[in-house]
């Protein structure tokens, strides 16, 4: 019976995203790019088990990309079609249940950013290079994959390109080898990812490492941003230690930041990645609110990966909320103080938005940011530092490089109290309604 790839969605959020039947665990990419002429040459190897037995079955990949061969399993696959952002591929032979599946796809074409309807994501184009930036929903626009973030795998990333550009991938560089005019670089991503937080970025850039510090630490930039660089991301490695202290060990190998010649409007998280614009340099640390909040993505959306797009509270109210804790470590306002601050802004702008599932539209609204830090900020007061600080060291251990749910969070919140937390739940989740802070327990 033929997989069906449209009814019954994995994500309402995303209904044509994510595909039923297999689960990867690898991607293998190779990328041929073309900086002047935009122009990708590439093979996805894609290595999965079937959850059922299928007789065909699809994989996300934009219609700006083509498929020049299929074959699954070393054989080449029977037929293959590509329409509506969906590849679907039928194998010579039907694939039992927990079969295995190797599948290799050789596409190509000029590579453009999927239109959303939060705007253009994936890959794109910088005056001199490109930059990957594909939540929710743009891992599509440079390869085949099952687009959903409960979908997560390894990954070993290959690109070649024009030798004086610099290519960053997720994960440890492996190798690098240059030969004539083009320089092949090669990243391994060991740990679970989801889709979206795979990239490339590639550039006219050079790299910089951190002295000291408790995790291996560089920077990917222009030359000509490395004085306000060194001054604006200063304090990293102390941010580090902090939210290492705050929330459990790192959980990754190594932490890069890559600044773009270009202006960005936000900074955006990869997987062991954080990608900001040269306009977050401006020599006065005018963005060191954002330098947090991308940090802590790589435990609250990174190594802790939301299974559904609901729950987007759990990546972006975490990651507002160390701001705050940044803030209140580094000699800056307390997250009391911001909180408040917060709390009396939000009163001020429509109560129309329901944090533990906004809908789609809204799901990256600020004030799903903003009420999430502040429900964190509310079980703070709760539960007292000592045991809000332990919740999340055991939230970020018991999953780690896992997907998680709003349901898991506030269950284990419930062994760190004796108190019933259900109303607080309601009010801050479920509910349209700003609540009170309570009072502060100083």
């Amino acid at each position: 019976m033929p997989t069906k790839f449209y009814e019954d969605p994995i994500d309402p959020y995303l209904p044509q995203n994510g595909n039923r039947g297999y689960r990867v665990s690898r991607y293998d990419l190779e990328l041929q790019y073309k900086v002047d002429s935009n122009r990708l040459t590439a093979k996805a190897t894609i290595t999965a088990v079937t959850t059922e037995v299928l007789t065909k079955f699809a994989l996300d990949l934009s219609q700006s990309l083509s498929v020049t061969k299929v074959s699954v399993n070393g054989a080449r696959a029977a037929k293959h079609g590509h329409q509506h952002g969906k590849l679907t591929i039928t194998p010579q032979q039907k694939i039992p249940a927990g079969g295995a599946l190797s599948i290799s796809v050789q596409y190509g074409g000029t590579p453009k950013p999927i239109r959303s309807l939060w705007g253009e994501v994936g890959w794109e184009e910088l005056t001199e290079g490109i930059i990957v930036a594909s939540q929710p929903n743009g891992a599509a626009s440079w390869f085949p994959c099952d687009d959903h973030p409960s979908s997560k795998a390894s990954y070993r990333i290959s690109v070649t390109t024009d030798s004086p550009f610099y290519a960053l991938a997720n994960g440890s560089l492996l190798r690098k080898q240059t030969k004539a005019s083009h320089t092949t670089w090669v990243y391994e991503q060991a740990e679970p990812m989801a889709t979206y937080l795979a990239t490339v970025q590639i550039g006219s850039y050079e790299r910089r490492r951190f002295v000291g510090g408790i995790v291996p630490m560089s920077a990917i930039l222009p030359p000509r941003l490395r004085v306000p660089f060194e001054h604006d991301f200063e304090r990293q490695p102390q941010m580090m230690e902090t939210f290492t202290r705050l929330f459990g060990p790192y959980p990754f190998a190594e932490y890069t930041v890559v600044v773009t010649d270009d202006d960005l409007e936000i900074p955006i998280e990869a997987q062991g990645i954080s990608i900001f614009g040269a306009n977050h340099c401006d020599g006065r640390r005018g963005a060191e609110r954002l330098v947090a909040h991308e940090m802590a993505h790589q435990w609250f959306g990174n190594s802790l990966t939301l299974t559904a797009w609901k729950d987007i509270w759990l990546h972006e109210g975490f990651a507002c909320y160390a701001e705050w804790l940044w803030s209140e470590e580094s000699g800056g306002p307390t997250a009391e103080q911001l909180a408040r601050a917060a709390r009396h802004n939000l009163a001020r702008l429509p109560q129309d938005i329901v944090v533990g599932d906004p809908g789609p539209e809204l799901m990256f609204d600020d004030r799903v940011y903003k009420r999430g830090a502040l429900t964190l900020h509310t079980l703070r007061i709760e539960l007292g530092d000592e045991q809000f600080f332990a919740l999340l060291h055991e939230w970020t251990a018991k999953h780690r490089h896992s997907s998680v749910t709003t349901q898991e969070f506030t269950d284990l919140a419930a062994h760190f109290t004796s108190i019933p937390l259900r109303r607080l739940w309601d009010a801050w989740l479920r509910e349209k309604e700003l609540p009170e802070l309570p009072p502060h327990s100083a």
